[in-house]
């Protein structure tokens, strides 16, 4: 074989890397499991390591494939590349996220994955859009039945390696989910579209066929696989590059089970934890000296980690010194929470710390509408990672439905969308009979479009104003031959009267929307001058492929503004301050865990650790007694992650100002004991607006009990006991309706509860909400 010429050698790695660093980069061949505690500078050594392999060992940049978790990730890592190796080289490489690099696999072998060559790629609305238009085209109630709770479940489905239309969703506990997600895939595929779990799906069904030309291509087009983040992994992203690595097992896979925070979807840290199960030989390496916390950050975080059961046991630990003790701060509320936080924030900055440089955290979103009122009030600039996007956008999606829709027109999502967009005078009623051709005819909407001419059932008018929607989009489809990406958006712009209806609206909206717009054609430019530096000829599917791959964290824009987010969203960040809050049980850790003691719990133990390690000076904690949510206050305990904090690293400032056993694991349990008046006594108790005991905390006095089946009870509210009863409808926050089977009675009395889509699920009483 022709092996790469080698070029001179990166700078010497004595000096920037230490010795198990310098391990990992030397590591001579096979697999290599890379264990990289937060901070540990682990980027920077998987760069090494790619350097060396080619500079080194004459590997060829293209026979390279390096995986990461975010496009920004890629982009780093490719820019310490260029660097260290040169620009072609870094050029040469396969660098990208798992979702990125599968699309050129798909690209390039679309013929082997059963998909047309103008296959488009339905983002989150796209696919709402087709299971409503599923569930009204069946009949169903959309209460029963709602998009999300079947999106998330087609893709668990499709995570497991497995599709709607071969493998009933449900097993056959709910035909009715069954025909729902079946008949969601065969409208996807009638419209050559695939879904984000689709992109690997499909590729892994490449790479594992082993009678597929493209599968032993792809097979043998790597000679090194490297896979950042792999606590992440679920079992399609595993089997997709141990595949790939199957033959000549230079596989070396980076990550840190403590960091494995996105089991709610699909990665599994079962994964890492058991990577040496198929890899027995390999070489096990563990980064331990964190490069990017002072020393107390560091303490406190390894207090919080070193509790989690079954965890790789690492000792993170750092040169840096101690600095200033991580402060724990104990409030009233959420309310005197935020002017804390708001009132520090504006201290830092007076003291010389860029907004840009804090950062909020929460544990869901419902917590910050406080926070940026107290950073409103005191004129504190700030972000919301994980808002609105540009591309969630109306004007946005609503031209990318255009061009996506003339780059493959079997896509109905996009055609639905922009059908009378902007307005021409084609209603409801036309469309709704045009999908009733299509689904007669067994064709795509477009292809009915094409054969309505002679269909009685569109009116002479409606006919007209869709034929003329027709031409519309088929000239834009031979002008795409000859225009640039942005010239052909402009002609759509114009064409269409999009400019026009916004200029024509005169008012501060519009001229926002115009700008938008604007906006969107300049990243058409900018990606058409940036394709050929990464050796691709700028083209329409080429651009809706990078937008259709913009992970939000990657918006994190570059502004002087503190940045405001949730723990997950926090993930690969690094700030020099930061404000953990909500540091509450039932907040943080949050209420809706099924089980305390399992998996759930260490995996809301790993988020705090990762919200810890995004600190690099300062860290304060705050947690309130009271918290007003959702129309409700609550009053709670502190976190039981706070005691796990070692006292010489924090400093307890409010209601728990020293050591206290008065922690939140015993909040879990069912209480009893209201001061008279309906005041609570402590914390872990739930009133209601109007100060009864809310039905969702469903609290229990002394004598109250819950009341089974076969007893006699009756449905008086005044009734002492809460009632029961099999046959009830229930709602939980993460698995929404549900029907009572069964009840556990007990200290901590469990309800049964069958949940469409999800199966039968045993949840702990206090976490369901039972109505009024």
């Amino acid at each position: 074989m022709v092996r790469f010429g080698r070029r001179s050698p990166p700078p010497p790695m004595s000096s920037t890397l230490n010795e198990p660093q310098m391990s990992a980069v030397l590591h001579p061949g096979g697999p290599l499991l890379l264990f990289a505690g937060a901070g540990s500078g682990k980027t920077r050594t998987i760069t090494y390591r790619v350097a060396h392999l080619v500079a080194e060992h004459g590997v060829p940049p293209y026979r390279i494939l390096a995986v990461t978790f975010t496009n920004k990730a890629a982009q780093e890592m490719r820019e310490r590349l260029e660097s260290l190796a040169g620009e072609s080289i870094a050029r040469d490489l396969w660098i990208g996220t798992f979702h990125g690099v599968c699309v050129k696999f798909l690209r390039r072998h679309y013929d082997a994955a059963g998909l047309k060559s103008s296959f488009v790629i339905y983002d989150d609305s796209d696919q709402k859009a087709l299971v409503q238009r599923t569930i009204k085209a069946l009949d169903l109630d959309d209460r029963e039945y709602p998009a999300k709770m079947v999106l998330s479940r087609i893709s668990m489905l499709k995570r497991e390696g497995k599709d709607p239309i071969s493998t009933p969703l449900t097993g056959g506990i709910d035909d009715t989910l069954d025909t729902l997600a079946r008949e969601y895939q065969t409208l996807l595929n009638r419209a050559s579209a695939i879904d984000f779990d689709d992109i690997l799906l499909y590729a892994l069904r490449i790479v594992e066929d082993p009678d597929s030309p493209s599968g032993r291509e792809l097979r043998k087009k790597f000679e090194h696989v490297l896979v950042d983040e792999f606590q992440d992994t679920n079992w399609v992203q595993y089997r997709l590059v141990r595949a790939l690595a199957a033959s000549h097992r230079n596989l070396c896979v980076v990550g840190d089970d403590d960091q494995s925070i996105y089991r709610w979807r699909g990665a599994d840290v079962r994964i890492i934890r058991g990577f040496k199960s198929d890899f027995p030989e390999a070489q096990v390496i563990k980064l331990e000296q964190n490069y990017r916390s002072t020393g107390n950050i560091v303490r406190a975080a390894l207090g919080v980690i070193a509790q989690a059961a079954d965890r790789e046991p690492k000792n993170l630990w750092t040169e840096a010194p101690p600095g200033d003790k991580v402060l724990v701060k104990g409030v009233s509320d959420e309310r005197a929470e935020a002017l804390f936080v708001a009132s520090a924030i504006d201290r830092a900055r007076k003291a010389g710390i860029s907004p840009k440089q804090q950062a909020i955290f929460y544990r869901t979103h419902a917590q910050s509408r406080v926070l940026e009122e107290a950073l409103r009030s005191a004129q504190i600039p700030y972000q919301i990672i994980g808002g609105m996007k540009f591309f969630e956008r109306a004007e946005i999606k609503d031209l990318l439905a255009y061009l996506r829709l003339i780059e493959n027109p079997n896509s109905d999502a996009d055609l639905l969308r922009i059908i009378n967009v902007p307005a021409r005078g084609i209603g409801a009623k036309s469309v709704t009979t045009l999908l009733e051709l299509a689904q007669r005819l067994q064709v795509s909407a477009f292809e009915a479009l094409l054969r309505a001419k002679g269909d009685a059932s569109l009116s002479s008018p409606a006919l007209k104003k869709m034929m003329g929607f027709l031409e519309l989009i088929q000239d834009f489809q031979r002008a795409k031959d000859s225009l640039s990406p942005s010239e052909l958006l402009e002609r759509i712009v114009e064409s269409t009267g999009y400019r026009k209806q916004l200029e024509e609206d005169d008012s501060a909206e519009s001229d926002a929307r115009l700008e938008n717009i604007a906006e969107l054609i300049g990243s058409l430019r900018e990606y058409e001058s940036e394709a050929p530096d990464l050796g691709e000829v700028p083209s329409l599917a080429g651009y809706l492929e990078r937008v259709a791959l913009v992970a939000a964290v990657d918006t994190l824009e570059e502004t002087q503004a503190v940045s405001m987010m949730t723990v997950h969203s926090a993930k690969g960040l690094e700030f020099d301050q930061v404000f953990i809050t909500g540091m509450e049980e039932e907040t943080f850790p949050y209420r809706g865990l099924g089980d305390e003691d399992g998996e759930e719990l260490d995996e809301e133990r790993r988020l705090a650790y990762v919200a810890i390690t995004r600190a690099r000076k300062n860290l304060t904690i705050t947690y309130a007694q009271s918290r007003f949510l959702f129309g409700r206050t609550k009053y709670l305990m502190p976190s039981r992650f706070l005691k796990d904090l070692p006292e010489e690293a924090v400093e307890r400032q409010g209601m728990l100002s020293g050591p206290s056993s008065e922690f939140g694991r015993d909040s879990y349990a069912f209480r009893s004991g209201y001061a008279p008046g309906g005041r609570n006594t402590g914390f872990g108790h739930e009133r209601s607006a109007g100060g009864r005991a809310a039905a969702s905390a469903i609290q229990l006095e002394p004598g109250q009990r819950f009341i089974e089946r076969d007893e006699h009870v009756h449905d008086d509210t005044d009734q002492e006991g809460i009632v029961v009863r099999p046959g009830q409808h229930v709602r939980h926050s993460r698995f929404g309706q549900g029907i009572v089977e069964r009840v556990e009675p007990g200290a901590k009395p469990t309800v049964v509860v069958r949940f469409p889509g999800y199966g039968t699920r045993r949840i702990v009483a206090e976490f369901l909400d039972f109505g009024s």
